[in-house]
């Protein structure tokens, strides 16, 4: 692969609006050159390691990162706390703790069932699976060999996506989700999207009032 590529590389991936996988690139470059280039996902590899030493070399604030078998640029966590502030997630991207708890269970577990989500949770979890698999973050992956053969949940390349991780190997181990609960910075963002949450929540009550009044 001639040098010149590794520009191609980074040009495809920062103008992909979301993870470009390698076959992705491949295929744009032959298109685009001709099916005889030789061009392998391995010396995309290579040119993305390539490609963040110079940006590292170069302070840069941001990096190509893996995730889910695929390539994306993001800023370095030295500026997180910066773009953080300015972007706030949609609201129907947002979880509910509920929401959360039950995602967790499933990396941790999957493949599970719906009754052993259950027997976890103490609670009934018909509509958070419902809510995570209409946002694509589960997947129903087969039937349990058990009695009435149950659907089971697994996560999906979305759920990576969503968390920023490259594969589920990369989940946090339980010891070490303990240290990020009690890590400050990890505290402080708690408390300001509680708030956010807050204060979402009275201005839509605010706004049933008034409507009331109206009526």
């Amino acid at each position: 692969m001639e040098i010149i590529y590794n520009s191609v590389i980074e040009a495809l991936i920062f103008s992909s609006d979301d993870v470009i996988a390698a076959n992705e690139i491949i295929k744009a470059i032959k298109v685009i050159d001709g099916e005889d280039v030789q061009v392998s996902a391995d010396e995309i590899e290579e040119a993305v390691d390539l490609l963040n030493k110079n940006y590292e070399e170069q302070n840069f604030s941001f990096r190509i990162l893996r995730i889910a078998n695929g390539y994306l640029f993001a800023t370095t966590k030295d500026y997180s706390k910066y773009v953080g502030y300015l972007s706030s997630e949609k609201s129907k991207r947002r979880l509910s703790q509920a929401a959360l708890e039950t995602l967790s269970i499933i990396a941790y577990k999957q493949p599970i069932t719906k009754p052993e989500i259950e027997s976890i949770r103490g609670v009934n979890s018909d509509y958070i699976l419902n809510t995570l698999l209409e946002k694509n973050l589960t997947t129903i992956s087969g039937r349990a060999e058990t009695v009435g053969r149950p659907l089971l949940y697994s996560t999906t390349d979305e759920f990576l996506k969503y968390f920023g991780l490259n594969k589920l190997s990369d989940l946090p181990k339980p010891r070490e989700i303990e240290e990020i609960m009690n890590d400050e910075d990890f505290i402080e963002q708690k408390r300001k999207i509680m708030m956010n949450t807050l204060e979402d929540s009275m201005e839509n009550e605010t706004g049933t009032d008034d409507n009331a009044d109206q009526t």
